[in-house]
């Protein structure tokens, strides 16, 4: 193993960052069993030395001695966080192409300082089309009409290219288009009007009166998918066939059928998503219903005007929720006792029986053992006078003689 190995395994960004920056080479793959620091990283958990790795110029489809690649061996040890970033990876150098001139192209696709902020966008994990949103608005680059129509052209190109290339790419297409169909939407909002893309976050988060399910952005993400140009790609028809016989407001909603399709199935994940962006691992709770969760006050402050409809019906909903858990819970209980006492009651009572004939009272025992002395044996001088009675009838008189 190489020291970079070493300290990706290990989970040492610094030492990582270091080797990397004094020309550790992160392709070598002279381990024992064909393994690479990408590989070691991804085995780790690590998504920051991951990202590093990648940035590197780490190859994704290089395989170790038994055939799996480094997504898969982060899989395999459930490092779902990993994968994700290696899956979602686009290299800078494809997004450099259209940079510069090609062929009779006057001027490139694409200016240089778009290139950062794009590229950002399209190798996140997070698909939530709220999220996408606050980072267009976060940066002023992106934030406006001609640039996001420029960045609609490339993530368009780059779409095509991976539906028509040898190895066809449909999960990088699609979600080229996904991106593509945001970007559109936001140069529409910001056409109409001049609110810094405030009115399209609250189209998205706007939730129906009685549950406060957004049903603008499970229409928008449906409408996305439906817009999708190439009606033959196996992974469209898939979603469709899973997406279409749902009704809105029940599930899989179609951003979870979208994010598994794209990002992987990720089976049982015990972590807490954020209600208005879904970023994961959001830890601060709505104060009153205790129901929703945000990953920090802004999030919470941009949900507020949908979320305060419902919050007190959460709230009842809530309680009403613990009452049955507590009530569930003694019932079960109550179950167990019954079942512990039906299947150790019989024997016990065997038990018992058994203990009350073995213990007797000596006093007791005594006093039955004289009763049935006497009963057995008579007294002396009854004894003697049977005796002188059946002489007495036995022997001959001698006078009589």
């Amino acid at each position: 193993m190489t020291p970079l190995m070493h300290a990706a395994y290990k989970g040492k960004a610094n030492l990582c960052r270091l080797l990397l920056q004094h020309g550790a080479n992160v392709n070598c793959n002279e381990h024992e069993h064909g393994y690479t620091a990408l590989m070691f990283a991804g085995l780790s958990g690590n998504k920051e030395i991951t990202w590093m790795m990648l940035e590197a110029g780490a190859d994704t489809d290089a395989i170790n001695s038994v055939g799996r690649t480094a997504a898969q061996m982060a899989a395999f040890v459930g490092q779902h966080d990993c994968v994700m970033v290696i899956n979602n990876f686009f290299p800078r150098e494809r997004l450099d192409y259209y940079t510069k001139s090609q062929g009779l192209d006057i001027e490139p696709k694409l200016p240089i300082k778009l290139a950062g902020p794009l590229h950002k966008i399209i190798t996140t994990t997070n698909l939530h089309p709220v999220k996408i949103v606050m980072l267009v608005q976060e940066n002023p680059l992106l934030a406006d009409v001609e640039s996001l129509g420029k960045c609609c052209r490339v993530l368009d190109l780059i779409c095509e290219k991976c539906m028509k290339q040898r190895d066809m790419n449909e999960v990088l297409a699609l979600k080229m288009h996904y991106l593509s169909c945001i970007f559109q939407k936001c140069s529409n909002f910001l056409k109409e009007r001049e609110d810094e893309l405030n009115g399209l976050l609250k189209s998205l988060l706007k939730g129906r009166d009685t549950d406060g399910f957004p049903v603008y952005q499970e229409k928008f993400i449906r409408e996305c998918i439906r817009k999708f140009p190439y009606c033959e790609a196996t992974l469209l028809q898939q979603l469709v066939r899973s997406i279409a016989p749902v009704e809105i407001g029940s599930d899989p909603t179609a951003f979870s059928v979208l994010t598994q399709a794209i990002t992987g199935q990720l089976g049982f994940v015990d972590a807490e998503f954020c209600t208005t962006c879904g970023e994961k691992g959001a830890e601060k709770r709505c104060s009153v219903c205790k129901m929703v969760t945000y990953c920090d006050q802004n999030c919470q402050k941009v949900h507020w005007f949908t979320h305060k409809k419902v919050c007190k019906t959460l709230q009842v909903h809530e309680k009403q929720d613990m009452e049955a858990a507590k009530v569930k819970k003694k019932q079960e209980k109550k179950v167990e006792a019954e079942e512990f006492n039906s299947a150790v009651g019989p024997s016990s009572r065997q038990i018992g029986s058994m203990e009350e004939s073995a213990c007797i009272d000596p006093s007791t025992s005594r006093a039955e053992e004289n009763k049935t002395a006497e009963a057995s044996v008579s007294s002396p001088e009854s004894a003697y006078e049977d005796d002188s009675s059946r002489t007495s009838t036995n022997i001959p008189k001698e006078s009589e003689e």
